[in-house]
Order: C-alpha cells, then structure tokens, then sequence
C-alpha cells in the first residue's frame, strides 16, 4: 500500500485527492516534514508515523454514510451491559459475543455501503449484525449509518485482546469509553490510552456506569473528580457522562449524544485530523520544537575573515602593494634621480608570499560558527549541523592552502611601466646629446650654425625639453604608480578572499545552510500538520 506521506498528492486517498483541501494539504505538510527529517529522525518512527496517518486516511476510502463508534473499557465496567443497552440486543444470547474470542463485534444500522468498511475494520461476519429491518422503528431509524464496536476488555489478561482493542481505537470515528465507579483512576487505562490521546479528545466520549451504586450525593463530585484525571491526561474537553446500563440512568443522555456527533457527520475527518495533529507531535517531538533559522550573513563574513586573517592576507596584501609600488617608482623615476638613489622612498622589502595556513585558528573558527548555526534547532538536526562540517575540516583546511599558494598576486608590472622606462632613457639621452651638441658649438663659437626650431637651436630644443618632459614624466609616473599599487594590492586581496569564500562556501556554508533549509522544511512541514 502506498504512503500519502511518501507518494506526494496522487496518492492521497479518497476525499484527500482534491488539492488543497485542508486535510490533503496537512497530509502534504506531514508528508513533507517526514522526507526532510529521513536520515535525522529514526526510520522506524518515520515509517510508524506513516503507516499510522495512511491507516487513519484510509478510512476516508470507504462509506463516508456510516460513523464507526467503538464501546470501550476494562473488566467488570458494565461494558458489555451499556453496548446491549444501545443497541436493543441481548447479544450474548446468540453466541455472538465474546468473552471467549478476541474478535470485536459489530452491530450495523444500515448495511448498504457497509461491508467494505467492516472488512477494513476486520470485523468477521460472524461477529456483524445487520439492524436494516428494524430501520422503519423512530428510535432506530434515527441509528442508520451508525456502526457500533464492542471491543473485547482493554485489561484483559490475552495478548490477542489489546491488540484488537488498540487496532480498532486506532481507526474508530468515535470512542466512547466506560468506566467504573470502583476503578475509573485505575493507571491502565490512563497511562496507555488517554494520555497518548491528547490530540483526540473531540472524538471521544466517557460514561461513568453503574452510577446507580454511588449515592446521588456523591454522584457529581465523583463526575467531577473523573473529569479532573482526564484534564491531568491531556484532555480538559472530553465530555462525561454518569450512567446506568443496567438501571437505565443517563442511557437516553449517552445515546442522544452519540446521535449527535453521528449527525454532525464530521466525526471520520475530526478523527483523520486527530490522527494527523498526534503524528506530527510525534514527529516534532523527535524532530524539533524550536523555530527554524538562518545563517546570518555577517556571521558567516566574520569567519571569512578570521580564516583570511588564519591565512596572512592583510599581511600578503600590504606587501604587494608595498613591493609593486617600489619595483614601479623605480621603473618611472627619472634615471639619473634613480642611479643616485633619490627615487626610492623605501627600502625594498621581499617578495610577498602567502604564509603557511594557521589550522588552528581556522578549525576553532569553523566549530564555532557550526555551533552557533546548530544551537536552538532540533536536536535531530544539531549533530548534523556540526557534522557537516567537522568531518571536513581536514579538507577544508588542504583546499585553502592549496588554492590560497596557487593566487596570482599580480606581481608582475603592467607594460606601460616598461615603456615609461623605456621614454625615460629616450628623454635622457636627448637631454645629454642636445646639451652635449650645444656645449660643443658653443666651444667651438658655432652656435650660430646649428639648425633651429621656432628661433631656438635645436641642442638647446633637445637638451631643455628632454629634461622638463622627463622630469615631468617622471612626476606623472608617480601618481599612476600610487594608482597602480592600490589596485594591484585590492586584486589580491580579492582573490585571495575568494578562494577563502570559495572553500568555506563548499565546505561550510554550504552543508549548515543545507541542514537549516532541511530543517526548515521540516518546521514548515510540522506546522502546515498542525494547522
């Protein structure tokens, strides 16, 4: 049988096929907490809660006409008295009943529909009791649709006996339960079926019989004190009634209200939806009650930043544009500035490399933001936040010292450093061969045959104005190489920071922002449940 929790929608069945009508749309939500918490959450409660929710929707299968109410209770509770009383039966007398089978047995007003339900149910036809020919009487027409379940004793001593009793109260529309005046507080039926039933008190009734031993004084406080166990139970709202099967005391009460919930026709979804709300109680319970969260992204630049700090890059950073901008204002300084040692403000460091990798510094970083992402969730999901990343952290750290080495710092200057070098020795040998030539013909008293340009000699041209446009190439080149070395140093810093976001995202950021969408899932799943 396929699972609506494990199908998706096309497998929701019966009434639950119509999307998003709201008890398909719990199941969806179930359905999706149950996948976000496989691998967190234990299999077998999974599968349990499964199968208990595809038991519960499976009963919306079948004749929606007839509500199945189950009489319940312990040994001697009159039990059986109050289930002949509703149904006008003598039941025993027949052999019908038990005590010595461990079958449950039915009593159907209305059978057209019913055969199908009662083979879901498992009652046998041995133990089915059809009351059709009787559906023309008042007092029993007014019973058709009603399938009434006569449970075997809830404490009775055969293993067979609480299985069927906790089979059919698993599935039954409605469960009125009797109690005795003698053992109403008795802790079996408490602490094995009202205090797990928490979710399920609107589909549940309590007679107290054999109200008739108890004097009339002393009736409403023993009332009283039976609906003060059952608020200590979980279930402030279930209704009680006092009763006497035998005596007939409080039966017309029981039975009309009986008739009433049958009527209201809405028992079968109050108890799918019961059974839905208790699953993903359970499955919160397990999973995780605390509302979900994020990994905030300034927590996350934090730990890059620490990392990168683990790596030396401030450190790698200043050196480059410390080691750039000396290499480039000693390729722009104006050469002969350069030969006597005037162009250097600085005295050249080494070449900036990348320092081995602080490991230590970095696995604390990385468990301390895993232990803060996974501190207030679930506890099924806690572990796997850390666990994510703690077994990774060897990794981790090999793929940041392996990327971080292999960064192009960006050394190497740019070819217009290069060919300002290249101009600068241009200019200076025009500056010397002009002013050399112009000496000369001065010496020689020629000065007033060398070539000129616009009324100046040309010497003079070249000498001069090599001079003033290195100079001022010079002073040009010095500003361009302040320039230069910032970016250069915020290139690297880049990349080198993106590799540190590169790996952390891989193997950090990544696996705890999986775990917290997953458990996030599985809140909204929860929630949409319990809707």
């Amino acid at each position: 049988m396929t699972s609506p929790l494990t199908e998706g929608t096309d497998s929701i069945p019966g009434d639950l096929a119509t999307r998003g009508t709201p008890i398909a749309t719990r199941v969806e939500g179930l359905g999706a907490a149950v996948e976000a918490a496989r691998g967190r959450v234990a299999d077998a409660l999974l599968d349990d809660i499964a199968a208990a929710v595809e038991k519960s929707t499976g009963r919306l299968r079948l004749s929606a006409r007839h509500t199945v109410v189950a009489i319940a209770g312990a040994t001697g509770s009159g039990k059986s008295s109050t289930y002949n009383a509703l149904t006008g039966l003598e039941l025993s007398s027949v052999g019908i009943r038990r005590p010595t089978t461990s079958w449950a047995t039915a009593v159907v007003w209305g059978s057209q529909g019913a055969g199908e339900l009662l083979e879901w149910l498992g009652v046998p036809p041995r133990h089915q009791t059809m009351r059709d020919s009787m559906l023309d009487t008042p007092s029993e027409s007014e019973l058709d649709g009603v399938v009434l379940l006569d449970l075997p004793d809830h404490d009775s001593t055969e293993v067979a006996h609480h299985l069927e009793v906790d089979r059919l109260i698993a599935v039954a529309d409605l469960m009125v339960w009797i109690l005795d005046p003698q053992k109403y507080a008795d802790a079996a039926v408490h602490d094995r079926y009202f205090k797990p039933m928490g979710t399920h008190q609107d589909v549940m009734l309590v007679a107290l019989n054999h109200i008739d031993t108890v004097p009339v004084e002393r009736r409403q406080a023993m009332v009283d004190d039976v609906k003060r166990l059952l608020a200590e139970d979980g279930l402030p709202d279930v209704q009680v009634l006092p009763i006497s099967a035998r005596e007939g005391i409080g039966m017309a009460e029981l039975r009309a209200e009986i008739l009433r919930r049958v009527n209201d026709k809405r028992s079968t979804t109050l108890r799918v939806e019961a059974d839905i709300t208790a699953a993903a109680a359970r499955l919160e319970q397990a999973g995780g009650t605390t509302p979900a969260r994020e990994l905030p992204g300034r927590r996350v630049e934090e730990a890059e930043d620490r990392v990168a700090d683990a790596a030396g890059v401030s450190a790698v950073v200043e050196g480059i544009e410390r080691t750039v901008g000396e290499q480039a204002r000693g390729a722009v300084t104006w050469p002969p500035f350069a030969l006597l040692g005037r162009g250097d403000d600085e005295t050249p460091g080494g070449e900036p490399t990348v320092a081995p990798l602080d490991r230590a510094t970095v696995d604390t970083t990385i468990r301390a933001l895993a232990d803060e992402a996974s501190d207030g969730i679930g506890p099924a999901w806690a572990p796997k936040v850390r666990d994510a990343v703690t077994a990774r952290l060897a990794a981790t750290g090999d793929q940041l010292e392996t990327g971080l080495q292999g960064v192009d710092l960006g050394r190497r200057l740019p070819a217009w450093v290069t060919l300002v070098r290249v101009l600068h020795w241009l200019l200076l040998l025009a500056t010397v061969g002009g002013l050399a030539w112009w000496g000369v013909a001065a010496v020689r008293g020629t000065t007033g045959d060398l070539p000129e340009v616009a009324g100046l000699p040309l010497p003079a041209v070249l000498g001069v104005g090599g001079l003033v446009l290195g100079l001022l190439l010079a002073l040009v080149g010095r500003m361009l190489v302040r320039g230069l070395a910032r970016q250069r140093a915020e290139q690297a810093d880049e990349r080198l920071r993106g590799v540190v976001h590169q790996v952390l995202e891989t193997n950090v950021v990544g696996p705890i922002g999986a775990e917290l969408a997953s458990y996030a899932a599985f809140r909204r799943g929860v929630e949409a449940a319990r809707a």
